[in-house]
Parts: C-alpha cells; structure tokens; sequence
C-alpha cells in the first residue's frame, strides 16, 4: 500500500516504501554516511571552460592544435555543460530543511519544506537550484507523535536527505522517473569518456613537445643549422628564379602556339569552306555527268535506231503494182485494159529522175554528158555537149502532139544512158554489185524504152527494168554511207 506522506519528487506520483527502508536501522545510517564522500564547500566553484583551461596552461602552439584538431574546436569544448563535463561536486551546504516530503510531526517543532523540480518534458528530469525549479508545498498531514510510522517516516525522509545532498536530483524518485535519470546519466558517461580520451592524447603530445624540446641544440649546431637553412633558402631561391624563367619562357610558348592554334583554325575553316564548296561542285557535276550519260545513252539508242533506218527507201519506196513498177505509189508505164493516167506516169517520172539524181550526189558523181533537173511532174534531161538539147520527160496521149512525144522518147533514152554510166561507176567501185538488165542504147535488158512505135506492155516492162536498177544502185549506197 503506498504511503500517502512520500511522493515522486518528479512526477509528484505516490511512491510505495521498500519494507528494507521502513525496518532499516538508525546504526545502519552512521554507516552509509561514513561511506560516503565528504562534501564540498557552500560555495559553488566556478567551471572554466577547455578553451580558457587550454590557453592557461604552457604548451606550444602546434601542440594545442593537435588538442583543437583532436577536440574539433576549442568552441566545441567550452559550449559542453558542466553536466557533459561530468559531474562536479556542487558546494553547497544542505540540511535537512532543503527538500523533501513535508511531514507535519508533532514530535518535530518545524515543518520541513520540499522543493520540488517540475517535470517540464516527459523524460527529461529538472535538477534542484535550477532557475525553472519551483518549490511545491504539499499541505501536511498529521501523524500521531509516538506512532511507529512516525518513526519509519523520519528514518526514510533522513535516508532521502542524505541522497539528495550528495546529489543534484531530489528524492526520492519513482522507477520510471529513475530508468530516465540512469539513461541521462549515462550519456553524460559517455561524453566524460570521450573528454578523458582528449584529455590523454593532448598530454601525450605535451610530453612529447616538452621531450623535443628538451634535447636542445649547442650554439654551434645551431648555427650551423641556421647557416644550412640560409643555403637551401638560397638553392630556394635561385631554383624560383628559374623556375620563374622556365615560367616566362613557357608563357611565350604557349602563346606562339595559340597563335599558330589560330591560324591553324583559320586554315583548317578555310580547308573545309574549300571543301564544303568543291564537294558542292563536284555534287553539281556528277548530276551533270548523269544528265548527260542518260542524254547519251538516249541519243545512241535514237542513232541506232536511226542507223537501222534507212531514209532514202523511206523517200523513194519501190516496189510493184501487178505488171506495173511503183515508186513512191506511183504507176509508171501503162497496159492494156488499165488506163493509167498521164498524170501519174508523168509524177512518177519525176520521182524516177529525183532518185537518179540523188544517189549521183550522194557518191559524189558528175554526169559527163547530162544535167539532171527534177521539176516533179515537169522534170526534163538537158544535154551539157553538142547541141546542149533539152529533152521533157513527161508525155502526153494526144495523136497531135506527135514531136513532144518524140521528144519524151529522147528525154526516157537520155535517161537511161545516165543510168548506165552510173551502173558503170559503182561496178568499178565494187565488183560484187550484180545488175540484172544490162542497159545498150535505147535498151535495157531486151526491151527499148521508147513509146513510138513499141507495144505498151513492153514498155512497161522496160520501165520496172528501170526501177530495179535504181533500187540496187541506192542499196549500194546507202549501205557504202552506213559502213
């Protein structure tokens, strides 16, 4: 059951007296009291912070900031609470009537008054004298003067002043308030700790400092030692004087070699500007090229085309008709039972004797004793020797005009010695040209080509002699222009 006079000095719960604390012996205190330290002073001493220790105390520079290194920073040192620090003794003098559960005895003369810490976060604790502490009265309750929990009640409150003068926590506490103290305790453990190992390492280098420099150097050593450093000083120094030449040297370098960077950069814009425009005109070109290679290739296909063509059976097409020799559609010569009209024989003629004068100019041949005139259906043959004659070679049907168709006789005759001297030229030239129908005088083959006094079969007959003639006279041209 728990006794309604004790409470947590934290979280102000009522506590339940340990039965050891309520029979514990009034010997047994004199006891834990001699155990205990002594306590300090009434006066509280005043905790200098690492910085001002560190700067008090006669150790070289490099030997303090190996301490500021090791440390962090002096800062770091001195913002630690005297609690981080660890637990100083607080010198103060405590009695009885500091703290504690208020008792209203009748025994005791006076009233006890407890200053009690509010708890201000659960799981933080507040220490006595602290400036957010404030004592709590707890109104008194009374206890029979003689009575045996009177007693016990003195005895425990004794056992808690005596705890809480050698601490800086009032008690008594409960358990859970206790597990957060015993937690805050030990982290302040830990920082001690850590601050202990600082504390060695800075006095091991101090004592290592202090080694050094306690082997000191004679006057001569140390002269000789100052007389050496004056000589590297100098190797030093002239080995910066010409590492500042190599430095000079090198900057003019470099900067003839940007310079050159420069114009190698312009050159090589320029290289490619020219090659960026010579790839563009040879782009040019080679559509060009293929431009023209397909006009080639379509200009060879139409000249070979053109080669197989041969105009000139194109321009004078013979050929026959029945009994009749055609050119050009044309009939020429006339036969019984078939009246052909003079008209047509006469455009034929013309056609007859274009063709003639052709192929003489196209072998580059000159007729000796002939002049060709083609005038289509008026064409005529004129003698260029003797009596320069002129002969038609066109002719009528009329009886009356009897001395014109004499006339055409000449002219058919003349044409046909034309022929013949051509026939003669073209065997000379190339032996292998056979001609069916040799021409002699007003004949070609066995028949004349004169109209008077001849029958008109034979006539006609006479003239496809004629045509045929003409045509293998125009092979062999053509085809000698072709070879």
């Amino acid at each position: 059951m728990s006794n309604p006079s004790v409470v947590c000095q934290q979280c102000k719960e009522p506590l339940q007296l340990d039965a050891s604390l309520v029979d514990l012996a009034p010997s047994a205190y004199d006891t834990i009291i001699a155990s205990l330290p002594p306590r300090s002073s009434s006066t509280h001493a005043r905790h200098a912070t690492d910085a001002e220790k560190l700067e008090l105390l006669s150790a070289p520079s490099s030997v303090k900031e190996i301490w500021r290194k090791s440390k962090g920073s002096p800062s770091s040192v001195a913002s630690l609470s005297p609690k981080a620090q660890g637990k100083q003794p607080q010198n103060s003098s405590v009695s009885p009537h500091d703290s504690f559960v208020l008792l209203q005895d009748s025994v005791v003369h006076h009233t006890p008054s407890i200053s009690t810490p509010a708890r201000s976060k659960k799981g933080s604790i507040k220490t006595k004298g602290s400036a957010n502490s404030a004592p709590v009265s707890k109104p008194p309750e009374t206890v029979a003067p003689n009575s045996p929990l009177s007693h016990h009640l003195r005895s425990t409150v004794r056992l808690f002043n005596l705890i809480s003068s050698r601490t800086d926590i009032d008690h008594p506490l409960c358990a859970e308030c206790t597990q957060i103290l015993l937690a805050s305790l030990q982290r302040q453990l830990d920082e001690t700790k850590k601050e202990r190992d600082g504390y060695i390492a800075f006095e091991k280098e101090v004592r290592k400092e202090r080694e050094r420099d306690s082997q000191g150097l004679t006057k001569e050593e140390a002269e000789k030692k100052i007389e050496k450093l004056k000589m590297d000083e100098q190797l030093a120094i002239e080995q910066l004087k010409e590492a500042e030449k190599e430095r000079l040297q090198l900057d003019e370098e470099l900067r003839i070699l940007e310079q050159e960077e420069k114009a190698l950069e312009l050159d090589e814009a320029n290289f490619w500007r020219y090659h960026n425009d010579n790839m563009l005109a040879g782009n040019q070109q080679s559509m060009q090229l293929a431009t023209l290679r397909a006009a080639y290739a379509a200009d060879s296909a139409v000249l070979e085309k053109l080669e197989r063509t041969n105009v000139y059976n194109d321009a004078f097409c013979i050929g026959h008709d029945g009994v009749f020799g055609t050119i050009n559609g044309l009939r020429l010569g006339r036969v019984p039972g078939v009246p052909v009209e003079w008209a047509e024989i006469n455009a034929a003629w013309g056609q007859t004797l274009l063709l003639l004068h052709t192929i003489a100019r196209k072998i580059d041949y000159k007729f000796e004793n002939y002049r060709l005139i083609p005038m289509g259906s008026f064409s005529r043959i004129e003698r260029i020797s003797g009596d320069k004659a002129s002969y038609e070679l066109y002719g009528s049907g009329h009886m009356g005009r009897l001395l014109h168709n004499r006339r055409f006789d000449f002219g058919m005759v003349a044409f046909i010695d034309c022929l013949k001297c051509l026939m003669d030229y073209i065997k000379s030239q190339d032996s292998n040209v056979d001609f069916p129908h040799q021409i002699s005088k007003d004949k070609i083959g066995d028949v004349s080509i004169k109209l008077q006094f001849n029958q008109e079969e034979a006539w006609t007959r006479s003239l496809r002699h004629v045509l045929l003639a003409l045509k293998i006279c125009l092979k062999w041209a053509t085809n000698g222009v072709n070879g």
